[in-house]
């Protein structure tokens, strides 16, 4: 039993949620772009005065880990270090694709069908997208992996399941799949209200990570241009 903060910022949805025995008791998030920068801390710093708690009061910290973008991924993890530092509390790290599994509307809809693939996926760039499979339990059934997507993408498993097609990436792989055993939802991102249950899970079992040196899983690796010569 655990009052843990949950802070994701693995895409351009800034959120964090306050999970007290594995449920949401309060949020704050927008998804405008990258605004991880301007308003990570002061959501966090808002939700805590809200509910009138403190960092002290907290048992655990939870960050997404992706995959996600660089820089949203780097503010994320960095506001969790430090509040982890601050208040000497346990770093818990979270599945992003997984957690975006636990949305209230793909649980709705996986209700219904006998043996559903989920299929969460975030867009990287072009048509490539980061993506792993999960079963109806949330269970994982493969590793994550970037995928370029085509018409031929997933067609071993849509002979033989319904699968459910969700997230940001997904909406590059509407106009390719041509089975109907392909369902598309839309509006389904990554959300810290959707990570108590695992960051609770997580604190149970004592799966914490090292504060000093977690890194997260970015889509892509953090690369420095400089302009070509004659460009000015």
């Amino acid at each position: 039993m655990a009052l843990i903060l949950n802070i994701e910022s693995a895409t351009t949805m800034c959120s964090v949620a306050l999970g007290k025995d594995g449920v949401c008791i309060d949020f704050e998030e927008v998804n405008d772009g990258y605004s991880h920068a301007e308003k990570l801390a002061v959501f966090t710093d808002e939700l805590l005065k809200r509910n009138h708690f403190s960092p002290s009061d907290l048992d655990a910290i939870a960050v997404s880990k992706g995959p996600g973008s660089y820089t949203g991924l780097r503010i994320g993890v960095s506001l969790a270090k430090g509040l982890c530092f601050g208040a000497d509390k346990p770093l818990i790290a979270i599945d992003t694709l997984k957690q975006m599994c636990l949305n209230s509307v793909v649980q709705d809809v996986i209700s219904e069908i006998e043996d559903p693939v989920l299929c969460p996926m975030l867009d990287a760039r072009r048509m490539e997208v980061y993506t792993a499979l999960f079963d109806k339990e949330i269970e994982s059934l493969n590793d994550i992996s970037p995928v370029i997507l085509d018409e031929t993408s997933f067609a071993e498993e849509l002979q033989k399941h319904t699968m459910l097609f969700f997230g940001n990436g997904s909406e590059k792989f509407k106009p390719l799949c041509l089975s109907q055993n392909g369902r598309f939802l839309n509006g389904i991102w990554p959300s810290a209200s959707q990570m108590t249950s695992l960051s609770e899970k997580s604190y149970i079992e004592e799966n914490y990570e090292d504060v000093a040196y977690f890194e997260p899983f970015y889509l892509k690796e953090f690369q420095a241009t400089t302009p070509k010569k004659g460009i000015v």
